[in-house]
């Protein structure tokens, strides 16, 4: 028996969804990323497999990735390891000395940031920080991109804009800005292109630690796993709208192209 909750893009509703669980008494829960911090809040007895941490262990969720020592273990997103990727390919496709805004909430995203700022330093890029605590701090990022001439955008993952994936997709192509993602359903939900962990993989493998919690084992002792396949994602429907040709050698490196 399962009892699958949602938030239905509202991250506020987090807490109240864990206390729920937690006084359900299920034996396990499968949570994303952004679930975790309210979790961990609500319960440090029942099993949580996480299919996707974006820094378990500086967040303070697991000691190690080798030997967890709590109630949390599962995938690592590969989150901080896979900035400078994304960036990288965000500059191939659009080349220039224009800056390249890095949305990201800074309640969690300080490190993405320090990450970003050190793969930009060593090949002189120039990066605009674009800060959002709320949703309605997204529509006025996009307004400072514009307005300080940004020339594309990198949306750093978590809870806040992962819940908003349509709204920005919306302001991409309102504002004519290439913007690069970390996960598919961004560019499902209209956005450009997406370089990162196949979720789909990820949320195969949580079954698997779930299997191995109910026979026994105990997430204190399963290691984290870090994820073995990424995916490159195009919405050339998208480039159409903001009147962006995509490279040929980018499009030859695409997992999926969707039209």
């Amino acid at each position: 028996m399962t009892e699958p909750r949602g938030g239905e893009g509202k991250p506020e509703r987090f807490p109240d969804i864990a206390t729920e669980l937690v006084r359900l008494r299920v034996d396990v829960i499968v949570a994303s990323g952004p679930m975790l911090p309210a979790l961990k809040q609500a319960t440090s007895t029942i099993p949580v497999v996480t299919t996707g941490a974006g820094d378990p262990v500086a967040s303070g969720f697991v000691k190690s990735l080798g030997r967890p020592g709590g109630n949390i273990t599962g995938m690592s997103l590969q989150i901080l390891e896979t900035m400078g990727k994304r960036l990288e390919l965000l500059k191939a496709l659009v080349p220039g000395a224009a800056p390249v805004g890095v949305v990201l909430d800074p309640r969690v995203g300080r490190r993405v940031w320090q990450e970003v700022q050190s793969a930009a330093r060593e090949r002189g890029w120039k990066l605009l920080a674009l800060e959002i605590r709320e949703a309605s701090d997204i529509e006025k990022a996009f307004n400072a991109a514009t307005g300080a001439r940004a020339g594309a955008l990198l949306v750093a993952p978590s809870g806040l804009p992962d819940a908003h994936a349509g709204r920005i997709a919306e302001l991409a192509i309102k504002n004519r800005l290439p913007v690069m993602y970390a996960f598919r359903f961004y560019v499902e939900a209209g956005g450009l292109i997406s370089y990162g962990v196949d979720i789909s993989e990820n949320y195969r493998r949580a079954a698997v630690f779930v299997d191995k919690i109910l026979n026994g084992a105990k997430p204190a002792d399963l290691p984290i796993e870090q994820p073995t396949k990424f995916e490159l994602v195009i919405n050339l429907k998208a480039a159409r709208s903001i009147g962006l040709a995509i490279p040929q050698p980018i499009l030859s490196r695409a997992d999926e192209v969707m039209q």
